[in-house]
């Protein structure tokens, strides 16, 4: 009898155990909490900076613009510190000459004052693309001037300063490719809510359309007579014409002269 149990317990046993690591896992109880992990931000976590989010669009905040805007008033400052340093008078050309450079001159210190103006215009109104195309343009007119005055103080004056006029020329050009992406931007955007407007527009005029498709009243046909003109204006035209025109009695009444009385026979 022993011997039976023990080869019973032999036989069933593992197939016990087999069975039960074959079994599938139950599902999990609604009310229970779950078990899997899940991410979250951690706080503190630093996110897309700014920068970044410039780089991909070329939108900049106001106080980058007025960061930038700052920028262009301190290389003003330093060509017009530049401009003061230069003596023409002393130099060694000809009439010609010395009468281009002072045109070029004069047109560098207009150019530069209608770039100071809109700079700020453009620092006080950062988001006003207006303004900022305006200074862009700006910044155009004041370099190939600048690029004129470099070269002839590098070859009239001294080769040192000419280089520093170059290098405000290449920071103007900085600065003006640094404000395009900006620029770009603003202009996209409008295009696109010029755009929207325009599809919204449609879609409306569509859906009104087709809403007063059947409330519209069929068109009546007017009988064709001939019209009847009544006005003031027309009858007093009618009685003023009638009023000049007189009858053919009066006129012969008028056109004779009117006889004269006998004379009375005088008494002796």
């Amino acid at each position: 009898m022993k011997i039976l149990l023990f080869l019973w317990c032999i036989t069933l046993c593992p197939l016990a155990a087999l069975g039960q690591s074959r079994k599938p896992a139950l599902p999990p109880h609604p009310n229970e909490p779950a078990t899997e992990q899940i991410q979250t931000e951690t706080i503190g976590q630093p996110g897309p900076s700014p920068a970044s989010h410039a780089e991909t669009t070329g939108y900049m905040e106001p106080a980058q613009v007025k960061a930038l805007a700052h920028k262009l008033y301190l290389a003003e400052y330093r060509l017009d510190d530049l401009l003061s340093q230069v003596n023409p008078d002393k130099w060694k050309m000809s009439p010609a000459t010395r009468k281009s450079f002072d045109q070029t001159m004069d047109s560098l210190r207009k150019a530069l004052a209608a770039e100071e103006d809109w700079r700020g215009q453009f620092d006080q109104r950062p988001d006003s693309l207006y303004l900022g195309f305006q200074t862009y343009v700006a910044i155009s007119a004041v370099l190939p001037r600048v690029d004129g005055v470099a070269r002839a103080v590098t070859h009239y004056e001294n080769a040192s300063l000419g280089v520093q006029y170059s290098q405000s020329v290449n920071q103007f050009f900085d600065l003006q490719q640094s404000l395009e992406p900006h620029l770009a931007f603003l202009l996209k955007n409008q295009d696109g809510l010029m755009v929207d407007a325009q599809s919204n527009l449609a879609s409306c005029q569509n859906e009104l359309n087709y809403a007063m498709a059947g409330r519209q009243q069929k068109a009546v046909p007017m009988k064709n007579i001939a019209p009847v003109f009544k006005g003031r204006g027309r009858a007093a035209h009618t009685a003023a014409a009638a009023s000049t025109e007189k009858p053919a009695d009066a006129q012969g009444a008028t056109s004779k002269p009117a006889a004269k009385p006998p004379d009375k026979p005088q008494k002796n």
